[in-house]
């Protein structure tokens, strides 16, 4: 709907700064919205990406207007066109952003890893509210600069870890934080799939006439283009574009720990699997986080496991292939996506789960769409799932350096560990630069 306010839109994002900085305290100060720039007051929304999981996440706002469309694969952009014939249409979302920010008011972002921040920090900064898929970003250091630009510009964020809104994670929650478990001081994660190995292909093919492969690199350093390796779905087991398993499902599933104990930054990382391949990441991996005591809560060490190193048990219990077990000091419970058992089963027969305290998400995308128009906090705001993307990323930094790192998040670096820079950021071709 759109505002009566007649506040111009500068002068409201200069306000909503500190709602944003009151959203990531847990406070809300119930500033009113930014008048749309929709004559229908619906949001004017761009997206970057339009196939396979952008195609979902444009989906779900399809009750708003469409008013621009990004990629670089014209088959996909054609296809995403004909459903929004009045959309128009760009192959670089740099130009996008530059031609439409007076007329556009938030952007989904579902492109590959390594365009998730360059595509949001200049969104962001042109004043945009910004829907993009995990993990946040591609980079440790990313994923600071982007929270904290969307801080500052006060505009309305989520990362797309859809989960987060389902019911179950809800009473997963609860049921932690009513201390049913007693206190919780080892986590355990884990997940069956595998996106790694592999060598980079000598020489190289050219690119179909329907592909612009430079603006698909991007940020990243120049190669041949090679059919099958890189563009549309393999992209995730390399370095330079993805972060293998650990950056596809830990935003899914470490996301439940964070949310139930309240974690941020993790003081210490260590990493094992095979040996680190310059190209591609691993097939499985180990990850082992020390988080510190926080808000009068114990400190925490949360494992992941990933790929073909995942566990068949867990603190004594058979497992399946994918799933969170956290281990407290009267019992044990494990989670995933659908549901949850307590352990032991005697001691907990008959247990009766706390009253629901977290209400009922309206839908991930939604809660999106409400913040973007009335300032309403999300729960995956880009503070939080900026933390979240940190800590996610920090392992695969642990494993490509070969040593446990002592951790200043503060300042971003292993403090025994200088070479570990070295992945914590990255170099950019001239022209696509996140800083």
């Amino acid at each position: 709907m759109q505002s009566k306010s007649n506040l111009r839109r500068r002068d409201f994002l200069k306000m909503s700064g500190l709602g944003a900085a009151a959203v990531s305290s847990g406070v809300w100060s119930g500033l009113s919205a930014a008048e749309s720039k929709s004559p229908n007051g619906k949001l004017n929304i761009a997206c970057v990406g339009t196939a396979n999981r952008a195609a979902a996440d444009i989906s779900e706002v399809t009750g708003e207007n469409i008013v621009a469309l990004c990629d670089v694969d014209k088959n996909y952009l054609d296809r995403a066109a004909a459903q929004f014939p009045n959309a128009r249409t760009y192959a670089d979302y740099r130009e996008m952003i530059a031609s439409e920010a007076s007329r556009i008011d938030a952007m989904i972002i579902g492109a590959a890893d390594h365009h998730h921040a360059p595509a949001s920090i200049r969104a962001i900064r042109a004043g945009l509210h910004v829907y993009c898929e995990k993990p946040l970003t591609h980079t440790v250091h990313e994923a600071r600069v982007v929270a904290e630009a969307a801080v500052k510009q006060g505009v309305a964020t989520q990362m797309g870890t859809q989960i987060h809104a389902g019911e179950n994670y809800r009473r997963v929650v609860e049921i932690v934080q009513s201390g049913a478990l007693g206190d919780v001081t080892e986590v355990h994660v884990w997940v069956g799939k595998g996106w790694g190995g592999g060598d980079r292909p000598e020489g190289g093919q050219e690119p179909p006439a329907t592909l612009d492969w430079d603006l698909w690199l991007g940020p990243a350093p120049q190669r041949p283009f090679w059919p099958g390796r890189y563009h549309p779905a393999q992209w995730r087991r390399w370095w330079d574009f993805g972060s293998g398993t650990l950056g596809d499902m830990a935003c899914h599933y470490m996301d439940l720990p964070f949310w139930a104990l309240k974690l941020r930054h993790p003081t210490r990382c260590k990493a094992e699997g095979p040996e680190v391949h310059p190209e591609t990441c691993p097939l499985g991996l180990i990850v082992r986080y020390r988080f510190p005591e926080r808000d009068g809560l114990p400190p925490v060490r949360l494992t992941w496991y990933d790929g073909n190193l995942i566990p068949r048990e867990v603190a004594g219990e058979r497992v399946p292939g994918s799933g969170v077990m956290f281990v407290g000091s009267e019992g044990k419970m494990f989670a995933d996506y659908n549901g949850y058992r307590l352990f032991p089963v005697a001691k907990y027969a008959g247990y009766q789960p706390p009253e629901p305290t977290i209400a009922r998400s309206i839908g991930h995308h939604a809660e999106w769409i409400k913040g973007c128009m009335d300032g309403s906090p999300t729960t995956c705001n880009f503070d939080y799932s900026g933390a979240l993307t940190e800590a996610v990323l920090l392992g695969n930094v642990a494993y490509r350096v070969g040593q446990a790192l002592d951790w200043d998040a503060a300042n971003l670096r292993a403090t025994n560990c200088p070479a570990a820079d070295r992945f914590i950021r990255k170099q950019y071709r001239p022209g696509w630069e996140v800083a």
